[in-house]
């Protein structure tokens, strides 16, 4: 009878962390898009309004690896009144061969963080200037705390400028970053103040209307933009994807139906048959990283199911050669 492993949350953190490992396991992903094989369907979304929630499904088989992940990511965001966490989930991973089941992963939304920062330092690590001396993050939850862990990985930056619409917020996150990394980290009063002192900034918000705009782009600035990944989510002024010297995103298709991309084409900006680089691509070598100093460069990540089947792939074996899991017949 076939054999399921079930892993929890702390078995999981215990075999996967937001290292140099993880970031290279997400780099590969990406380049797996553009080498052809890949089967990645659209992002089944399901938006419950009067619950204040949402649940995307991700999923993507990738030639080369031994199973394949589905993910389920219920984001309900008025839980934090009870007591309860806004983001939860977890990963199915089938055989690749048989369809069989092989694990059930409860993550609680733990390796979506891991790949999500990851996604963030593959970004940072083509995209960004070769020598950064402050970076600046516009949010101060998780992600935005795993983000600028993320970019320490691939740039060794000094400064730390963040804004965040809770100003005390900003202020914690501000003082816990620099203590852990060891840097000046302070919060300023503006998301300006982020994007005109910084050489590389992150965007970990859930924003309706933009934060960044495009006046305040400047030589040498590279924007990693994570939070756009519904269609009603939007951080930059669409006319920075123009604006920029080098626009690129994870998936076309994605960023024009969620991210900022779709914002530009509901600006009239671009149409439906624009076509930016994609992350892959420059991880594959089809296409040139960061092309030179000055270059203004724009990275636009909505989170592809690719991610998600590769770092489940590798918690499933790092579990599996730990003897760690719960293995039932089903």
């Amino acid at each position: 009878m076939p054999r399921v492993t079930i892993l929890t949350e702390t078995e999981l953190r215990s075999c996967v962390g937001l290292d140099p490992e993880s970031v290279s396991i997400v780099e590969k992903a990406f380049a797996s898009l553009a080498t052809g094989g890949v089967i990645m369907p659209p992002i089944l979304s399901m938006l419950i309004e009067e619950r204040h929630g949402e649940v995307d499904v991700k999923t993507a088989y990738v030639p080369g690896l031994d199973s394949f992940a589905i993910k389920v990511s219920p984001g309900f965001f008025d839980n934090p009144k009870r007591g309860l966490p806004s983001l939860n989930g977890l990963m199915m991973l089938f055989d690749s061969a048989t369809g069989i089941v092989r694990a059930v992963l409860l993550d609680n939304g733990f390796l979506t963080d891991v790949r999500t920062a990851a996604a963030g330092a593959v970004a940072a690590k083509h995209l960004a200037p070769a020598m950064v001396r402050t970076a600046g993050v516009i949010g101060a939850g998780v992600q935005a705390e795993l983000q600028i862990r993320a970019l320490r990985l691939v740039r060794d930056f000094s400064k730390l400028l963040v804004w965040a619409r809770d100003p005390k917020k900003s202020e914690v996150y501000a003082a816990g970053m620099g203590r852990e990394l060891g840097i000046s980290a302070r919060a300023v009063s503006t998301a300006e103040d982020v994007v005109r002192g910084a050489q590389v900034v992150v965007t970990c918000t859930p924003a309706r209307q933009p934060l960044i705009q495009a006046a305040w782009l400047h030589p040498g600035l590279h924007i990693t933009a994570m939070g756009s990944d519904a269609s009603d989510k939007n951080e930059l002024d669409p006319g920075i994807v123009l604006a920029a010297d080098r626009f690129v995103c994870d998936r076309n298709a994605q960023s024009l139906k969620l991210g900022e991309m779709r914002a530009a084409a509901a600006a009239g900006l671009i149409g439906a048959d624009y076509v930016a680089d994609e992350l892959g691509d420059i991880c594959a070598g089809v296409k040139e990283g960061r092309g030179n100093d000055d270059e203004i460069t724009v990275c636009d990540l909505t989170g592809t199911g690719v991610q998600d089947t590769a770092i489940a792939v590798h918690a499933f074996w790092v579990a599996r050669d730990r003897g760690l899991g719960t293995v039932i017949e089903s």
